[in-house]
Formats: structure tokens, C-alpha cells, sequence
């Protein structure tokens, strides 16, 4: 019998929790910071242990999406109201938002399971999004906005045309074909 190793889906379980936390602390306090960083330690290390120990499960891949979906939203919760965005980039943030609900609830109907997808431009989304609040003091809130929704808008297109097409759940698909 196989035993599964449980640490990848207890830093799934901490990504939650962590990313709950953020919503109590100061933004940009070195408290969120380290939290934030928690998270994103825990989002990189929690696919690569389950490879590595033989530990993936279908559990564990949704456990994940759903940790990455609570820190995202916790992440809009939180910069949304102090980074003043103009009118047309939460137009286009509310747009982006409405396709991957719309993609949830296809792939809902669709195959009964929460349906996100592992593609390439979910993780660069994932990754660049992470990245938000270190790039903008850099390259500005504008840039580093328009590259970030751009991406943000593929992969959410990309993952919704998946399940429109797809007649099973391809959780692991990496693009679309």
C-alpha cells in the first residue's frame, strides 16, 4: 500500500491560514510581508514535495487550486483599496474576474469538482501576481498593473475555452490544444 506523504497538503492548508492572517496585519508591514512570503514558499513547495515524494493526488491538486484561489483573493482585498487603480483597470480586473467565475461554474456543471487547471499561464498569472507588490515599486502601478491584468486575462480565457471544449476534466492540462 501506498502511503501519501501529508506535508503537501498541510502547506496548502497553511497557505490558507496565512493568507486569512493578511487580512488582519497592515498591509506592507514586515508582518504581511513575511506572511506573504509564507505564502508563496508554501505555493511553490507544496506540487514540487507531492512530485518528489510520489505524494500527487487529485485531493491535493484541488487543495491547491483552492489555497492559490483564498490567497488571490486575499491578495484583491487587500491592494485593491489602498493602490487607487484607475476606473479602467478595475473594469478590467472585474472583467477577468467574471470569466473565471464563469469558467468555475462551466467546469462545476460540467464534471462536478471545482475545476481549476494547472496550465502554464495559470502559474505565470499565479507567479506574477505574487510578484505584484515587489514589481510596482519599480515599474510603476500602471506597467506593472497592464502586464499582470494581461496575463491574468489569458490564462483565464485559455482555462475557459478549455472546459468549454474538453468533454473531462484536464486539471493538468498545460495549454490549450
Amino acid at each position: 500500500m501506498n502511503k501519501t506523504n501529508p506535508l503537501p497538503n498541510i502547506l496548502s492548508l497553511m497557505r490558507m491560514l496565512c493568507s486569512a492572517i493578511l487580512l488582519l496585519v497592515a498591509p506592507l508591514s514586515i508582518l504581511f510581508y513575511v506572511l506573504y512570503l509564507l505564502c508563496g514558499v508554501s505555493d511553490a513547495l507544496d506540487g514540487y514535495i507531492a512530485r518528489r515524494t510520489n505524494s500527487t493526488s487529485s485531493f491535493g491538486a484541488s487543495l491547491d487550486s483552492v489555497a492559490d484561489f483564498v490567497f488571490i483573493g486575499v491578495t484583491l482585498i487587500v491592494f485593491l483599496p489602498i493602490l487607487h487603480l484607475s476606473l479602467w483597470l478595475l473594469c478590467w480586473i472585474g472583467a477577468i474576474t467574471l470569466v473565471r467565475i464563469s469558467s468555475l461554474i462551466i467546469g462545476f456543471v460540467k464534471y462536478r469538482a471545482f475545476a481549476f487547471i494547472h496550465t502554464y499561464a495559470n502559474k505565470a498569472t499565479g507567479s506574477a501576481l505574487f510578484c505584484f507588490p515587489f514589481l510596482y515599486h519599480t515599474t510603476g502601478l500602471t506597467l506593472t498593473s497592464c502586464i499582470l491584468c494581461g496575463l491574468a486575462t489569458y490564462s483565464a480565457v485559455e482555462e475557459l475555452l478549455i472546459h468549454v471544449r474538453s468533454k473531462e476534466l484536464l486539471r493538468d492540462a498545460k495549454r490549450i490544444h
